[in-house]
């Protein structure tokens, strides 16, 4: 009999032991497993100086960790690890140890988003829209106030001309304003490298220029070149005659379909330079490095037309002449056709 019951007691203090470990597991589990609270994706901003309590709160309230109290757990086992500011993206089911890692790795969100050379503000909007960053009306909305660079240019009426093409690393708060001022620093840094005078008074019918050899040039070798065609004209009192003035005018009136209409030649939009002599008003792109240098310094040549080649590489005929420069229209449309 005693050794039924001490058999029993055996038995009975095993399943006890059993349950309290699995329990004890279970509630592990519960504190320490994977765990996802919330639909979709949730962004936790970490400012400098943010306690580990606040950051444990943050990350409870947006149903990253089950309770803040695994947090603090991990916290207090780590106690020298050093919790790095920034915005950190969840999307999936993680174990607080991992999210502790994540923060004190610093593998802050970002994006990266690239503004090609030749865009213009409305294509920039595209950019935005297509990555989902910054809104883009928002940016419309920022691009149209000049105020950030009327130290450079005085004259300009919106920042069209001053956002450097280049790519950026932006963040899920970043703002319009913040890109347009990352945009405008980068500008800046590349107008002084390539010896640009800041103080120099022509600084917006350079961009301006510039902006139309950006759109017109598609071989490096050609841009100051181009340059020199639009220079020439101006200083011969010619219409400077560039569609992509014709299109950037439309696209101000929202009404571009594509192509260049008859209608379009013929509109009187300031910046359509087929119907206004002179430069357009402003800026119709955002040129980069190259179409810059080659509107500070233009080639010294006599020529007064450019049109493509048809042949597909981009390059163009020059001439001096209006009959040279028919020949070269004939010759382009029968190869292009």
């Amino acid at each position: 009999m005693n050794s039924r019951v001490g058999c029993f007691l055996r038995l009975f203090l095993a399943a006890v032991l059993f349950c309290l470990v699995l329990g004890a597991g279970a509630g592990l589990y519960w504190y320490f497993g994977p765990y996802k609270g919330y639909a979709g994706e949730r962004f936790i901003e970490i400012n400098r100086g943010t306690s580990t309590q606040e950051i444990a709160q943050a990350l409870a309230h947006e149903g990253v960790v089950r309770t803040r109290w695994a947090f603090l757990a991990i916290r207090i086992l780590e106690p020298r690890a050093k919790l790095q500011a920034g915005e950190y993206r969840f999307g999936s089911a993680v174990t607080p140890w991992q999210v502790f890692n994540k923060i004190r790795r610093g593998e802050v969100f970002y994006q990266d988003v690239t503004v090609p050379e030749g865009s213009n503000i409305f294509d920039i909007a595209a950019v935005l829209a297509a990555t989902g960053t910054v809104a883009p009306k928002a940016f419309l909305s920022a691009a149209a106030d000049p105020s950030m660079i009327h130290d450079l240019d005085p004259r300009a009426g919106s920042l069209e001309g001053y956002l450097f093409p280049s790519t950026y690393r932006l963040s899920h708060q970043s703002t319009a304003k913040q890109l347009c001022t990352m945009m405008i620093t980068e500008f800046r840094k590349q107008w002084k490298a390539i010896g640009g005078d800041p103080h120099n008074g022509e600084i917006h019918d350079i961009v301006t220029l510039a902006s139309l050899v950006e759109k017109e040039a598609a071989r490096p070798a050609e841009r100051p070149i181009i340059a020199s065609v639009f220079e020439n004209r101006l200083r011969l009192h010619m219409l400077l005659q560039c569609d992509p003035t014709t299109v950037y005018a439309a696209l101000l009136e929202n009404r571009y379909r594509g192509t260049i209409y008859k209608s379009d030649l013929t509109s009187t939009n300031a910046y359509n330079t087929y119907t206004h002599s002179g430069l357009p008003p402003g800026p119709i792109s955002n040129a980069g490095v190259a179409s810059l240098k080659a509107a500070l310094q233009p080639a010294q040549t006599n020529y007064l037309y450019f049109v493509a080649k048809g042949d597909g590489s981009g390059s163009h005929h020059f001439s001096a002449t209006l009959a040279e420069h028919d020949q070269a229209v004939s010759a382009y449309r029968k190869t292009s056709h």
